[in-house]
């Protein structure tokens, strides 16, 4: 598994990934990719056979109550997984990291992430919360 983060991600994410022994991992902007729009970067993902953590989730995996509905990977039959980190507006890069820690925590447990997202949710209690589904679905 190789992670591509997206650059509304801290790279401290990437070096976190490749220190966690996924040594291919990248960052959008390492690949000269800043800027681009989100229906451009899901061919490179794909084809790159990356895993891509985000936290733009509604663009990728559309409304959470109809994740797959809308957003890009609806056109993605097959992709090695999604990974949405969600915080408030503005997520610090101390929290942002304490998100993808929890992701590499439930991926050491499971690490079969093709066609799955994998969500990340800081909850207003503080609590996280973790969800894992087929996308798209079964």
């Amino acid at each position: 598994m190789k992670f591509l983060i997206d650059e509304c991600l801290s790279p401290k994410l990437t070096e976190l990934a490749q220190q966690h022994g996924f040594g291919e991992s990248s960052h959008i902007v390492w690949l000269g990719r800043a800027g681009a729009k989100d229906w451009d970067l899901l061919p490179l993902i794909i084809e790159g056979d990356w895993t891509f953590v985000t936290r733009n989730s509604i663009d990728f995996r559309g409304e959470s109550s109809r994740p797959g509905q809308k957003g890009q990977y609806v056109r993605a039959d097959l992709h090695a997984g999604l990974i949405c980190l969600n915080g408030p507006d503005g997520m610090l890069r101390d929290l942002q990291i304490e998100l993808f820690e929890q992701a590499l925590r439930e991926l050491d447990a499971d690490p079969d992430l093709v066609n799955q997202v994998l969500e990340i949710s800081l909850e207003p209690d503080g609590q996280l919360r973790v969800t894992r589904y087929a996308l798209p679905a079964d």
